[in-house]
């Protein structure tokens, strides 16, 4: 090979090594540059270690708003509590026996607090940088105590929070609770840090973003042992929190705790709202808690004390039980004759201690027969509503099918609120059940059905179901003669506007002037019918009884009703279980809950009546093995 070819291989083989070296610096800086870059800016965690060493960045919890009732009554208000912090990484060497004698705790209990914190299960997010809960909840003794040595243990500080204090031990089941945030609620909402509070059931769950305001921040200068200095540049860079919103509730806290009372030794419901706005008055289940047992240490052990409990307290059963209406459910039915001209005021059935045809029997007490809408009502007669049932469903000259008569008889009721969730501003609320045609078709077959395979539905039994909510609802609607606000508890929020779903009016497609035979009805039914326990001084009570079945037991005792007649103040409906006829318990409760709202107190002739709820104990017929 000429010596010119080999000198231009060996150039030619330098150059390529030179373009390799350079490309292999190349790599190895940008290596460098992303390494740097993740550590310097997208990983905060050294930053936030070298920051620890000269400052302290604080959580300036806001206070939670307060809760009053409709008068002005504060119900919930704020109580400062203290948790031990700790920045793991700053711990040095410190007397764990003065420690855990300072926090009255044994030093396994100590070391188990550590490992808990440290695990990832129970506290997501957890980094040796970042302060960390270690002790909730101290009290203001070992708070005190804590604070004078605190210089002692490195690493270690106490931080500030907010925990629920209650002037009135009722309501449990509106008002809710607040607990320590988990893993979903941190990955669902970015505000919330491991060791902050939100809430739980209640109001303080619907309304949490108005009750829970901003948190703040404070910068505290610290020395090379770590002890605070003072604030960075006089406070300047701190941000300040916002409280939250106060609320006032439509409650009326002395006729809830007075509901209660009545309630005590029984299973059920109350419900009672303001017909003219919506407002909820009264919503009491029982039995129910005191809503200071899920505050503070116990909380835990307190919580689920009550989910064992066998009575179930924490089963709202105002919003969340499902019963058969029974009678309470007849003035919808002769709402929707009425409305679709399947009956007038004139039209009579006979009821011969009950509904027969066909063979089929639906039993009703004596009175008289034949009978026409009003005096049904007043009687709560099983077979005029039993006949109206089939004079709609059966209709071929006015309906084409069964399939559709029963569509439209069950659109009637979606209106007036049933089957649905109503909206209300509580978690958990349940829907009821009203069933369409394709259910009943599904079971016999599509056009082998008629009135008489379902004819207990007439009369608010069979398949069914409806809240004590939604039957208050339906005393409003009627008390209103044809509108009704979606049922709500809170009245006003500091600051903002009620939202607009309630105060909305809904109007189902009903006369006003049916309603107002409806009513008639009903005052016939407290001053010659099943309702008369209902009757206080000299205001027009209007009612409506209800014995609602229940095949695992005594039928329970149920009662709607409104007053006064004319420009309604309150409606209402109670339930208690396993109680018998609906005069025995249902109407009695409701007619003094009515008495004492609008009236302030019970009358002296009426004394006898409060005594006898007061002292009835209906309990020991709920099926529940022990008591």
């Amino acid at each position: 090979m000429p010596l010119q070819t080999q000198k231009m291989r060996k150039d030619y083989n330098l150059e390529k090594r030179k373009y390799v070296i350079g490309g292999l610096i190349v790599v190895v800086s940008i290596i460098f540059i992303v390494r740097l870059f993740n550590l310097q800016v997208a990983d905060s965690s050294f930053k936030k270690y070298a920051d620890s060493n000269a400052f302290l960045r604080k959580t300036i919890y806001p206070s939670r708003g307060l809760v009053y009732d409709r008068n002005g009554e504060l119900i919930v208000y704020n109580q400062p509590a203290y948790d031990v912090m700790v920045i793991p990484k700053e711990v040095a060497d410190f007397d764990s026996i003065d420690f855990c004698n300072t926090l009255r705790i044994s030093l396994p209990e100590l070391r188990e607090r550590f490992k808990e914190m440290r695990d990832p299960s129970s506290n997501p997010g957890y980094s040796a940088f970042t302060q960390q809960v270690l002790i909730r909840h101290l009290s203001a003794q070992d708070y005190g105590r804590l604070q004078e040595k605190l210089y002692r243990f490195p690493g270690f500080f106490i931080q500030k929070k907010i925990l629920r204090k209650y002037n009135h031990f009722s309501a449990a089941n509106v008002l809710g609770n607040i607990r320590e945030v988990n893993a979903d609620d941190i990955e669902k909402d970015s505000y919330y840090r491991a060791g902050d509070y939100t809430g739980d059931l209640g109001i303080e769950k619907s309304y949490e973003k108005y009750l829970r305001g901003v948190k703040g921040e404070e910068i505290l200068i610290r020395d090379a042992h770590g002890r605070i200095k003072g604030k960075y540049e006089n406070g300047k860079k701190d941000i300040p929190p916002i409280p939250g919103k106060n609320l006032t509730l439509g409650i009326d806290i002395k006729l809830q705790e007075y509901g209660e009372r009545l309630m005590q030794g029984k299973i059920g419901a109350i419900v009672a709202i303001e017909p003219s706005t919506g407002e909820i008055l009264a919503l009491v289940s029982s039995p129910g808690y005191d809503p200071s047992l899920l505050i503070g240490r116990d909380r835990g052990k307190n919580y689920r004390d009550l989910v064992n409990n066998k009575y179930k307290p924490l089963y709202d059963r105002a919003i969340m039980a499902a019963y058969p209406p029974g009678s309470q459910f007849k003035p919808t039915q002769g709402l929707i004759f009425l409305q679709e001209g399947i009956v007038d005021l004139n039209t009579a059935f006979p009821c011969y201690h009950g509904y027969i045809n066909g063979g089929l029997k639906v039993g009703c007490h004596g009175h008289e027969s034949p009978i026409t809408i009003k005096p049904a009502i007043r009687t709560s007669c099983n077979s005029y509503f039993c006949w109206g049932f089939k004079s709609m469903i059966d209709n071929r000259k006015k309906y084409a099918s069964t399939a559709e008569a029963f569509e439209t008889w069950k659109n009637y009721l979606v209106e007036m609120g049933f089957g649905y969730k109503l909206g209300v501003d509580l978690p958990s609320e349940s829907r009821g059940f009203i069933p369409n045609s394709d259910f009943y078709s599904k079971i016999y077959g599509e056009g082998r059905w008629k009135a008489n395979t379902v004819i207990s539905i007439a009369i608010g039994q069979g398949e069914i179901l409806a809240t004590p909510l939604q039957i208050a609802n339906l005393a409003a609607t009627i008390a209103n003669r044809g509108y009704f606000y979606t049922p709500h508890v809170v009245k006003e929020i500091q600051g903002e506007k009620l939202p607009e779903e309630y105060t909305t009016r809904h109007t189902p497609h009903i006369k006003q002037e049916y309603y107002q035979d409806i009513v008639e009805g009903m005052r016939m039914a407290v001053t010659g019918g099943t309702c008369r326990n209902a009757q206080f001084g000299d205001v027009e009570v209007c009612g409506k009884t209800g014995t609602s079945q229940n095949p695992h037991g005594r039928d329970h005792s149920a009662f709607m009703g409104f007053a006064p007649m004319n420009n309604p103040k309150i409606a209402i409906c109670v339930f208690v279980e396993n109680a018998g006829f609906g005069a025995t318990y249902g109407v009695p409760i409701g007619g003094l809950m009515m008495e004492m709202y609008l009236k302030g107190e019970i009358s002296p002739e009426r004394k006898y009546l409060e005594e006898r709820m007061l002292q009835a104990n209906t309990i020991i017929y709920s099926g529940v093995t022990k008591h």
